[in-house]
């Protein structure tokens, strides 16, 4: 910093709410290199998951489950009634009644959306710790997209308008059906897993394709209209190759593609739908979730690894809502587990990896006030991520004051930094520092005036 004369009066210093922390040696601070799908991502920290399948698989049942939202279907009319903070009706012994989801093709048309809390050990940690008057864990938000049907790229059922709300998510729930029941019509009469993940890939392809089509023609007209550019051979190569793999009905996201080609189509294919990272939820009957066997998984799972592979979570609607009704009585919860083979939700699993496959992280701050966890996008700065707070912590950063999460847990005893202090795990970081997941931090800045 400059010396300032006697006269001047240095503007005061000032922080994030509490979560104090010194200063061993630097830690490697190489920037996090994307992999896979999040090398095609948005950089930004309000991603969101969208639930896709058929119609009758299960989506909007496990949406309201997971969002506590309840959706209303009216034959032929159906609109959002509700957002995630919904006030059930209770049942004759106070209990909350579930949400329910009518047994009709295209149940959603509107797609729905709300957020999830993110399930955290470490947030539920220093929340015990804290005590704080405030608690904010972090949130996976979440799109109900109605279902898509063969031909839906052309227009059959509502596909078109089906097929841009995915366009605007960053990740993909793909909900699978491989349950028998007679009161739940599925769309092609008969209960085919296979066929109904080679229906849904081959719809999300064959609509990349006229993506990329559109996107070749736009830019031969350009090159017809200015004699003084030319189509570059980057350009022409990964645009074949991105024809030739959605052809096969591959998802672009399974490619191995360096750097130029996947800033080349991040560049001129922002809206791909087959570069989003997608999980496979695998809709099971009870019965079959508790004994974890069905005739179909061995198939399934075959068929996800011939396509790039894929992280399956197999789950089922029948046992989340039977446990959704039990509410927050732990006692029936846990006589619940013991009949059914101890046996537990997959929700948590789910919401963890779907803000992980976004290559979304998040830091802590701490303290008396507040515990809250603050989401940033996977190798964010310490700069980048203090703006999330706020643009004034960003703009006039000078420090982050850091301890990583299990540091502290090994260290504290009581909700204070003095003995992380002392054990030398308190470290100061600059504008280099990249976030790691679960620090808990707090941010010295400086403004002195609004930016010019």
């Amino acid at each position: 910093m400059s010396p300032r004369s006697s006269a001047e009066k240095a503007p005061p210093l000032r922080a994030v709410p509490r979560a104090t922390f010194a200063m061993p040696p630097k830690k490697d601070q190489t920037p996090v290199e994307d992999v896979g799908a999040a090398k095609f991502g948005r950089v930004k920290n309000n991603l969101r998951m969208g639930i896709v399948g058929l119609p009758n698989v299960g989506k909007s049942s496990l949406f309201n489950i997971l969002t506590k939202q309840s959706i209303a279907a009216v034959r032929g009319i159906h609109r959002r009634l509700v957002r995630a903070r919904w006030d059930f009706e209770t049942t004759d012994d106070g209990r909350e009644k579930r949400p329910t989801q009518e047994n009709y093709p295209f149940c959603t048309i509107d797609p729905n959306e709300a957020r999830c809390p993110v399930p955290d050990e470490r947030y539920d940690y220093l929340c015990d710790m804290w005590k704080p008057a405030s608690e904010y864990p972090a949130f996976l938000m979440v799109t109900d997209i109605a279902g898509l049907v063969r031909g839906a790229s052309s227009g059959a059922g509502l596909g078109n308008a089906f097929l841009s709300n995915i366009m605007a998510t960053d990740g993909i729930f793909h909900v699978i059906r491989a349950f028998d029941d007679p009161e739940v019509v599925h769309v092609d009469d008969e209960i085919d897993p296979v066929r109904d993940l080679e229906t849904i890939t081959a719809e999300l392809c064959l609509k990349d394709m006229e993506t990329v089509k559109r996107a070749v023609a736009d830019e031969e007209l350009a090159v017809k209209k200015n004699p003084t550019m030319k189509l570059s051979a980057l350009f022409k190569s990964t645009m074949e190759r991105v024809q030739e793999m959605l052809s096969k009905n591959l998802a672009i996201r399974t490619g191995e593609w360096n750097t130029p080609e996947v800033e080349m189509i991040k560049e001129k294919l922002p809206t791909l739908i087959t570069t989003k990272p997608m999980i496979y939820l695998v809709n099971l009957s009870k019965k079959d979730y508790v004994r974890k066997k069905n005739k179909w998984l061995p198939k399934i799972h075959a068929w996800v690894k011939e396509h790039g592979g894929g992280i399956m979570i197999p789950f089922s609607v029948e046992f989340e809502q039977e446990l959704f009704d039990l509410g927050d009585d732990s006692a029936l919860v846990e006589a619940f587990y013991a009949d059914n083979e101890g046996s537990k939700s997959a929700l948590p699993k789910m919401i963890t990896q779907g803000y992980k496959e976004l290559n979304l992280i998040y830091f802590f701050t701490a303290g008396e006030k507040e515990v809250r966890c603050w989401t940033v996008y996977n190798g964010a700065l310490a700069p980048q991520a203090a703006g999330v707070i706020h643009s004034d912590f960003e703009r006039g950063f000078i420090k982050a004051e850091v301890v990583a999460f299990d540091d502290f847990k090994a260290i504290a005893t009581k909700p204070s930094m003095a003995e992380v202090k002392e054990a030398g795990k308190y470290r100061q970081e600059g504008k280099a520092y990249v976030v790691k997941d679960a620090d808990i931090i707090q941010f010295m800045f400086n403004v002195t005036g609004k930016k010019k």
